[in-house]
């Protein structure tokens, strides 16, 4: 099983969204986590919705530490993507295992100002890239792949065009 950790700052969006659709949609090949740098302590309430309304599991969902992650004891990572832009330039711990890394940069829906069917709106914009980088990792061999090919092939998935602004 290839075990994935997905980092953003406040640990209540986007990459909460990511562990939930990996977990989803990788029909057991993957054990996904999240985590955030300063995590909020809370999982923002328009993302347990729209999570809850698309069918995946929210009750153990939490806004964490980065931290639980660089423990000792800590589950070994494969691969650690980074899906906000702030904390893809904060120093990370280190990591378990020596995973692949990669950055998949998403706007932030938590930080949208405006009507909540607007906010709602943001947060299902942000679901679907997301969830465009996802299918596209899942058919990914990664089992197969050395540490530099899968860097390399998330790479490649980040920079493919994952809809409309």
């Amino acid at each position: 099983m290839v075990k994935i950790l997905f980092l953003c700052t406040g640990n209540s969006a986007r990459s909460v969204m990511a562990e939930a659709l990996l977990n989803t949609l990788g029909a057991g090949r993957f054990e996904a986590h999240s985590a955030g740098s300063m995590p909020t302590g809370r999982v923002n309430p328009f993302t347990l919705d729209l999570l809850a309304s698309r069918g995946h599991p929210v009750e153990r969902m939490r806004s964490k530490s980065w931290e639980e992650f660089a423990q000792p004891g800590a589950p070994a990572l494969d691969v650690v993507i980074t899906v906000c832009d702030n904390a893809a330039s904060e120093v990370c711990p280190v990591w378990p295992g020596r995973p692949a890394t990669a950055h998949w940069g998403f706007e932030d829906p938590a930080a949208f100002e405006g009507p909540e069917d607007a906010k709602r709106g943001k947060f299902e914009h942000v679901y679907e890239q997301i969830r465009r980088r996802i299918e596209a990792l899942v058919a990914l061999p990664l089992e197969t792949l050395d540490t530099t090919a899968v860097a390399s092939a998330l790479k490649s998935i980040a920079e493919r065009k994952t809809g409309p602004a």
